[in-house]
C-alpha cells in the first residue's frame, strides 16, 4: 500500500494518547507527554520529526556533537540532525521510512520517536544553558 496523510491520519487516530492536526502538507502529531512530532510524505519516503532544541541554546556544539555521534546507535530508528528554521538552528530528532510501508511499521516509527525525544532530551540536558 502506497500511504497519503489521510490514510496515515486514519491509522493514528486509533491510537487514544495522540493529538493530530492537519498543517498543510503535513500532520503534527502531539502525545500525552506534550512532545509534538511532523510527519510528512516525501517522494517514497515517509519522514517523521521533532524538535530538541535550538543551537543558541548549547554550551558547546562540538561537544554535544561528538557526545551525539558516539551515542547514536543508542536510539533505535532514530537520528539527530540540525535543520534551520525561520534563519534559526535546531536540532531535530527525526526517522525515515518507505511510503510503501507497512501500518505497523508508521506506528512503530512515530511511538520509537516520541520515546528517543524524551531520551535525547535527558541525555544531552548537560549540554544546554
Amino acid at each position: 500500500m502506497t500511504w497519503d496523510l489521510d490514510k496515515i491520519d486514519s491509522l493514528l487516530q486509533g491510537h487514544d494518547d495522540y493529538v493530530i492536526t492537519r498543517e498543510e502538507d503535513c500532520l503534527l502529531i502531539a502525545n500525552q507527554d506534550g512532545i509534538d512530532a511532523w510527519l510528512a510524505i516525501s517522494g517514497e519516503q515517509i519522514l517523521v520529526e521533532s524538535l530538541l532544541f535550538s543551537s543558541s541554546q548549547v554550551k558547546n556544539k562540538a561537544a554535544l556533537d561528538h557526545e551525539i555521534l558516539s551515542t547514536h546507535m543508542v536510539f533505535p530508528l532514530t537520528t539527530v540532525g540540525i535543520s534551520t528554521i525561520g534563519g534559526e538552528e535546531y536540532y531535530t530528532a527525526f526517522g525515515a521510512l518507505s511510503a510503501q510501508s507497512k501500518a505497523e511499521s508508521i506506528v512503530i516509527e512515530v511511538e520509537t520517536l516520541f520515546q528517543n525525544v524524551a531520551s535525547f532530551l535527558d541525555a544531552y540536558e548537560t549540554h544546554l544553558k
